[in-house]
């Protein structure tokens, strides 16, 4: 019994994260209700906190349910050991990019997007997306290393530095991308930075 109970809650507490993600990006943090999220998991209002503190700690969480299949995704293309770090790197994006195109630009990254939102006026979120972009930035860092020792990429510049460059420039683009319902800016960014300035 208790077994069943436990993998329905991990369940719940899965569904309640995805639908968290989904309607922050449709909506933003402040414009979505708890009790929309719950209604659309069917998870009564009195257990949502069996499973997450308070709204915030929710929030938190669903920045890091967020970035998490991005970073498996990314690590995987850098665990290939057919293909050069920088290449992997390009291929992520590349696969980012043909997604962006198949959902018409809709939604951009819900970290930029939070980023703008909820700023500095949560601290438990702010925290959550401090450690989300550093995670992000940590794991492209460190394929950029490796495309520097593989003499790919430049080595007059720290790894840490280009690292965050991409990151910076790339929610940009996306903000771009939103306003301009086109990919042209996050394809420049690309080929700006992984074809240009950061080769060696």
């Amino acid at each position: 019994m208790h077994m069943a109970k436990s993998i329905q809650k991990e369940l719940n507490r899965e569904n309640l994260l995805n639908q968290g993600v989904a309607l922050f990006i449709e909506q933003g943090y402040h414009g979505t209700g708890l009790q929309e999220i719950l209604d659309a998991v069917s998870v009564p209002k009195g257990s949502f906190y069996n499973y997450f503190g308070s709204k915030e700690d929710f929030g938190a969480e669903v920045i890091q349910h967020y970035i998490d299949p991005f970073i498996v995704r990314l690590s995987t293309h850098l665990s290939k050991t057919d293909t050069d770090a920088l290449n992997a790197i390009r291929r992520y994006f590349d696969e980012l990019i043909v997604e962006l195109e198949n959902n018409q630009f809709k939604g951009g990254c819900l970290l930029g997007n939070l980023m703008g939102e909820i700023g500095s006026t949560n601290d438990v979120c702010q925290q959550s997306l401090q450690s989300a972009i550093r995670r992000y930035r940590d794991l492209l860092q460190s394929g950029l290393a490796n495309a520097q020792q593989q003499g790919t990429v430049r080595s007059d510049k720290s790894s840490e530095a280009m690292a965050d460059l991409l990151i910076n420039a790339w929610q940009g683009a996306l903000l771009r991308m939103q306003i301009e319902k086109s990919s042209a800016p996050v394809k420049q960014c690309c080929q700006d930075l992984l074809e240009d300035y950061f080769k060696a």
